[in-house]
């Protein structure tokens, strides 16, 4: 995996990293080597065909068309692929496949996650600086089933700090700077104790900052807690939670914030706020 020196911070830096991430986690073609042929046929021309129609609409021109090479060649160089697909496309992918659920509904992971997070228990503290900054945040839920039965279950859990950035895809963090995995007893109950992240740009450096500049668009996205949670027999859930108030939790790049995403910190006397939320499962599907 790449890593990123401390005097170093750069698009390229964390999108390689985010790259590198990628393909030792997510299996590549792998994952779908038994997709029948005539699926990937038929996503392939369909795709092919959007971009022809759009071409034939707008009459776009040989330098435009020039323009999105370079641009894609620059993307893959700055190892965005995974930041440009996760803010652009996934919402609609994570949408589609959750569709049915009657349980918790998630958002899309990004390009940040990192596995085998450290284990910290059902009362748990996540790793952070001892001069981390930002307002102490709490969290108290529990995992249960359709059914409301409770589930022994973990959480897994990574935010950015409060300047906006993560642990392993930024310089001078520790490795598991505010990532942690959260393991439920039989009564499903957690809680975790961390910091308020604070809304951030996404890298505008690279390749998806020139298309950003291009198409005036911004690059802010909400400050929002990600959340992996899972338990025997029931299905992942993936996803994010929100802040009520942020400027930006209606003109998300990532187009990636729910209402029902949405948590309702209150302040406690010690300076902290509190926030609790809960999560239901559905079952693995037959």
């Amino acid at each position: 995996m790449t890593t990123i020196d401390d005097s170093e911070l750069s698009a390229a830096a964390s999108g390689n990293a985010a790259s590198d991430r990628f393909a030792l986690d997510k299996g590549g073609f792998d994952s779908v080597k038994n997709t029948p042929v005539e699926r990937v046929d038929m996503l392939a021309r369909e795709v092919l065909t959007a971009v022809h129609e759009t071409i034939r609409k707008h009459q776009v021109t040989y330098p435009e068309y020039n323009a999105l090479k370079a641009w894609l060649i620059k993307l893959g160089h700055d190892g965005e692929w995974p930041l440009f697909l996760d803010v652009w496309v996934e919402h609609a992918l994570e949408e589609v496949t959750t569709a049915h659920r009657k349980g918790n509904k998630g958002t899309i992971e990004g390009p940040y996650y990192v596995p085998n997070a450290p284990e910290l228990g059902p009362d748990a503290t996540m790793p952070m600086r001892e001069d981390e900054r930002g307002d102490r945040l709490v969290w108290d839920g529990t995992i249960t089933s359709l059914d409301g039965s409770p589930l022994a279950g973990k959480v897994e859990v990574w935010h950015a700090d409060d300047d906006g950035l993560y642990s392993q895809y930024a310089p001078g963090l520790p490795v598991w700077n505010l990532r942690g995995t959260v393991s439920t007893g039989p009564d499903g109950k957690f809680k975790i104790s961390t910091i308020r992240p604070q809304p951030y740009m996404i890298p505008t450096d690279g390749a998806c900052g020139q298309l950003i500049a291009a198409a005036g668009w911004h690059a802010w996205r909400p400050a929002h807690v990600h959340f992996k949670v899972s338990a025997p027999g029931h299905e992942l859930v993936t996803g994010q939670l929100y802040f009520p108030g942020d400027p930006h939790n209606a003109d998300d790049v990532a187009c990636a914030v729910k209402p029902e995403l949405m948590l309702d910190p209150k302040p406690q006397p010690d300076g902290s706020y509190m926030v609790i939320y809960d999560f239901v499962l559905d079952p693995v599907r037959g």
